[in-house]
């Protein structure tokens, strides 16, 4: 099944290159899992970036990219010996630091050192991609929960941090999202957002392009290692995504969206914000509702908004009815909350959290070989004092630019080019 998703109909965020909500900063690429499909190198013994390097790196930020939070990765960021200077230098110059991380390394006493050095929330990735030792033997996505609640249960344990988590989707594991859905949008208070990634492999190794890079011929196999166990057989889209959260909550209805760079159906980043308490749901914030947040917090604070702290998250009740004055979406959700306090009295003063379910769909070859990556993408990193897309930072390591993709039957019917009689000029490639 495939949702119908018409960007025209959500706000598009207006992140944008040089003015966004977050920024990527990866501080070694040094990490204790090998997850099926990683595309960084992972076993370098010399992965981890120095405190100078990274200030250097934080200064090309401050120049070219105006960003809310500061994302940090690798590899992963906890396996960095230095990590408690890190996230304090961030903090210091005035991001927000949110750890990428897959939580292995994560203890209750790094964690409270980590919240001292002003770390603002996680982002911890669990999936069936990874070999871990704490998965309990759990083989599917809805056994993995259990981890998953642990790692909440410690944030909110520790208090006062931004509680996301990410996942990987491939046609393997797509069955598997509305299990995921239903456990997160049970604990609105600790599980303040889900990601859902999907795997771009089947594009890249199904045999319908050539790549090249600066004219040369490459192979992406350099650059993208295939997984041995854990793949796809197609290239899984956001309105099927979409189409599986809503078997798990029908009600889902996405507000906010970052569009492609080429295809203008696409949605890369697709955000539906829900209002709830541990009962029950009330509804989704509209995109009227989002366009005023993000603007009100840009003119206010100089930023876009990426992450809040739960106790901000936990003022539904108020965004309700405040937004309810003016917008339609909004009331609905407002008197369905009283409804229900009506009939539950007790849930009147409960407090209603938004809990953000996103959808992240990356680059994606067109037929003829474009590339449609994320426009605005938040995900933007630092390399020798360049920006650049993160998911695509081997090639610029490799090759020193981009690698690009020609349809392999462009190349078997060359006569196809020649229009015209008159000479053309060689163009160099």
């Amino acid at each position: 099944m495939v949702a119908k998703i018409d960007p025209r109909r959500y706000y598009r965020l207006p992140w944008t290159l040089t003015d966004n909500a977050i920024s990527w900063l990866e501080v070694t690429t040094a990490c204790n899992l090998d997850c099926e499909g990683c595309y960084r190198d992972t076993k370098s013994k010399d992965g981890h970036k120095t405190l100078a390097a990274i200030a250097e790196e934080l200064e090309v930020f401050k120049r070219l990219r105006n960003a809310d939070s500061m994302s940090l990765a690798g590899g992963d960021p906890l396996v960095h010996p230095q990590i408690v200077e890190i996230v304090k230098m961030i903090h210091e110059k005035g991001w927000k630091p949110i750890l990428n991380t897959n939580g292995l390394a994560l203890t209750p006493a790094l964690l409270s050192e980590l919240k001292k050095a002003g770390a603002y929330g996680f982002t911890i990735h669990i999936d069936t991609s990874q070999d871990r030792h704490d998965a309990n033997g759990a083989t599917t996505e809805e056994g993995l929960n259990a981890l998953r609640q642990k790692f909440a249960e410690m944030l909110a344990k520790e208090g006062g941090l931004s509680c996301s988590f990410n996942q990987t989707v491939t046609t393997d594991t797509l069955d598997q999202v509305p299990a995921v859905v239903r456990w997160a949008e049970g604990l609105p208070d600790l599980v303040h957002s889900i990601v859902f990634i999907l795997y771009r492999e089947p594009a890249l190794f199904d045999g319908k392009y050539e790549y090249f890079a600066g004219g040369r011929n490459v192979s992406v196999e350099e650059d993208y290692k295939k997984p041995e166990n854990w793949r796809g057989d197609r290239t899984v889209s956001t309105p099927v995504v979409v189409a599986k959260i809503r078997e798990a909550d029908p009600e889902f209805e996405p507000c906010a969206y970052l569009g492609g760079t080429v295809n203008p159906e696409s949605t890369k980043w697709m955000y539906g914000t829900r209002l709830a308490n541990r009962e029950r749901g009330f509804g989704y914030v509209s995109s009227q509702a989002m366009e005023i947040i993000q603007n009100v917090h840009h003119l206010w604070n100089g930023t876009w908004l990426a992450y809040s702290k739960p106790e901000t998250l936990a003022a539904g009740r108020a965004s309700m009815f405040s937004f309810g004055t003016f917008d339609g979406r909004m009331r609905k959700n407002a008197w369905r909350f009283l409804r229900n306090a009506l009939r539950h009295p007790r849930e009147l003063f409960t407090k209603v959290h938004s809990q953000t379910i996103v959808v992240i769909q990356p680059i994606d070859l067109l037929p003829d070989g474009r590339a449609d990556m994320c426009d605005g993408c938040p995900d933007i990193t630092v390399h020798e004092g360049k920006l650049y897309w993160s998911c695509r930072l081997e090639e610029i390591k490799n090759y020193g630019c981009f690698v690009a993709a020609h349809p392999k039957q462009c190349a078997q019917a060359p006569k196809l080019h020649k229009i015209s009689a008159k000479p053309q000029p060689t163009q160099s490639p």
